[in-house]
């Protein structure tokens, strides 16, 4: 299942490492996962019941930084 949560939500939701960076939904190998992942660190936070788990040790580590070749 995709996350789902409204577009003005996603807008405000920001990672909580220092960087702050705005969250995309789905992991970067699997978009419809159940996760929120970091623009900035990669660090992928699940959703649960459609609630969001900002929090560090719950986070999944992700790629470094540019690894994932978007642009």
């Amino acid at each position: 299942m995709a996350v789902d949560l409204e577009p003005q939500l996603l807008e405000v939701l920001a990672c909580p490492c220092p960087q702050h960076a705005q969250l995309r939904p789905g992991l970067a190998d699997d978009p419809q996962a159940d996760y929120l992942t970091c623009t900035s660190c990669g660090r992928a936070f699940p959703v649960r019941d459609g609630i969001p788990v900002l929090l560090l040790e719950e986070a999944v580590e992700g790629p470094a930084p540019g690894a994932s070749g978007e642009g």
